[in-house]
């Protein structure tokens, strides 16, 4: 049995969400509460699996509410259910520790299915936002790896990733042989590979062939 405390300043919205969890024979409503402040005291009286919890919450907002139950109780998982625009909080509240965020406009069954992900423990997020957030690691993945190569080592990577040989590329950027050896074994240490087929898959990987 999943047990779900409900976290809303609205009665209407706790109600609702204990009448539609409820009808699901796998959840139980262990509580429901109208304040963020009020969470701590729940949780240290009553076992909770997954709290869904609005981000607007008196005396204390959701997503403070959330940092401090995630460093308190790591058993717990907590689940953003908002009316706030998803493509602004909702990777926000990911990074402080979420394990979902639902927006108040999705489907009953979503609510539910979301809670069973999260009860075994994946994540919840809309398609939209799920791809923006794989979007922003591979930016910032690759960013990363720019950062760590020169830019000769770049220039070196991209000429071996095209196909072209030591001999070839020292012509091309009119450096020596053992110059162009001595950077491709830079781009070894660096992309942390042993040969150059994995060397041009890791650069292709992150885009920096590109």
């Amino acid at each position: 049995m999943i047990k779900v405390l409900v976290v809303d300043s609205h009665p209407i919205v706790r109600t609702g969400l204990k009448l539609l969890l409820e009808s699901a024979n796998d959840i139980q409503v262990v509580g429901t509460i109208g304040s963020g402040i009020e969470i701590f005291e729940f949780v240290r009286r009553n076992a909770v699996d997954i709290i869904i919890s609005e981000v607007d919450l008196p005396e204390l907002n959701g997503i403070t509410a959330l940092r401090a139950i995630r460093k308190e109780y790591k058993n717990i998982n907590v689940v953003m259910f908002s009316n706030q625009p998803e493509e602004i909080y909702a990777i926000s509240t990911m990074k402080a520790g979420a394990s979902g965020y639902l927006s108040k406009t999705v489907s009953t069954d979503t609510i539910i299915d979301a809670l069973r992900k999260v009860a075994n423990g994946g994540t919840f997020l809309s398609e939209s936002v799920s791809k923006s957030m794989k979007y922003q690691d591979t930016r910032m993945t690759k960013s990363r790896l720019f950062k760590r190569l020169s830019t000769r080592e770049v220039e070196v990577l991209k000429l071996l990733s095209s196909g072209k040989k030591n001999k070839e590329i020292a012509q091309e950027l009119d450096i020596n042989e053992k110059t162009v050896s001595t950077y491709k074994a830079r781009l070894y240490k660096k992309l942390n590979v042993t040969n150059l087929v994995d060397l041009i898959h890791q650069a292709q990987h992150h885009e920096l062939t590109n």
